[in-house]
């Protein structure tokens, strides 16, 4: 699971700079730009975060779902459904 790479995503599909989504979230920009790289943010960064991005938390966790947190037997599903999970999750955090 890489809550950055889903958080760096969907900073991305909003249009925000990385200054501009850590202005938004009360947090630093050397915060924000450490959890797009992997450090894991607390619950409450997370909500920040979230609150910022306009979009629940949980639209955030099923975007930092990765093949390998998915049993073997079923990596072949996700790669079929990862993809339209994830254009569903910009979508709707863009509408």
């Amino acid at each position: 699971m890489n809550l950055g790479t889903a958080i760096k995503e969907l900073r991305k599909s909003k249009g925000l700079s990385q200054i501009q989504l850590a202005k938004k979230a009360s947090l630093s920009q050397t915060a924000l730009s450490q959890i797009e790289k992997g450090r894991r943010p607390g619950i409450q960064t997370l909500k920040k975060i979230s609150t910022a991005l306009e979009v629940p938390e949980s639209l955030i966790y099923a975007m930092s779902i990765e093949k390998d947190d998915v049993p073997a037997h079923k990596q072949m599903l996700y790669e079929k459904l990862f993809p339209v999970i994830k254009g569903l999750v910009i979508q709707i955090a863009t509408d």
